[in-house]
């Protein structure tokens, strides 16, 4: 039996789409059902689904032996993983962005951080993991503000200087006033699978592996 994890949201039909491939498909609609944990279509294989940020967990675990969640979870989670495949949907940019005509916006495009002196850069995200490695090879005093939603608004509402978060579009920076000042991870979905699952269940994974990221 396998066991994969799927990411609700965007990614979903697409990471469905693959596994299909491979002949791995839920036996009910993710939209119609409540069920957690859903079972394959004529195969020994089973479906639950997460938030992304949940998928590494559930398969560094091993609650689940495979699933698709982006890179930034993948790194942001720091868990022990096999990442064998790119799967190359889901791209967006992981990123730092500032009100246009704030200190920051200006003080980044000349190499300084722009806070005010004698304070650390206060900066809100849903990555402190990532966003105080990016500001530590920097050398940038950095107050991380953890949020879970609606990242835009703490620099809009003066409590971050400025943000770090995913950017597909930037039109929601656009139009809250706010800009890019740095791309600092190229984001995609990927495969992770759990090392003690690829060694006990290689025989049963191996052709799901290479469906799911070979050609159409």
């Amino acid at each position: 039996m396998i066991t994969v994890a799927l990411p609700k949201g965007r990614t979903l039909q697409a990471t469905l789409d693959r596994f299909a491939r491979a002949g791995l498909s839920p036996e009910e609609d993710f939209a119609a059902t409540r069920k957690l944990i859903v079972p394959a279509r004529g195969a020994q294989a089973r479906f639950v689904l997460l938030k992304d940020p949940d998928v590494p967990l559930y398969v560094e675990r091993g609650a689940a032996d495979l699933g698709v969640c982006g890179l930034d979870h993948v790194l942001e989670s720091g868990a022990d993983l096999l990442v064998p495949l790119d799967l190359g949907f889901g791209a967006c940019r992981l990123c730092l962005a500032a009100p246009r005509d704030s200190a920051v916006a200006r003080g980044w495009r000349s190499g300084d951080s722009g806070a005010e002196k004698g304070r650390s850069l206060r900066v809100a995200t849903k990555y402190p993991r990532l966003t105080a490695r990016a500001f530590g090879r920097r050398g940038v005093p950095l107050d991380v503000v953890r949020l879970s939603g609606s990242v835009e608004l703490a620099a809009v509402a003066d409590l971050a200087d400025a943000i770090v978060d995913l950017v597909e579009t930037g039109r929601t920076l656009e139009e809250n006033g706010l800009v890019v000042l740095e791309d600092l991870l190229q984001v995609s979905a990927r495969l992770v699978v759990n090392r003690a699952s690829y060694r006990l269940k290689l025989e049963e994974l191996l052709p799901v592996l290479e469906r799911v990221g070979g050609p159409a």
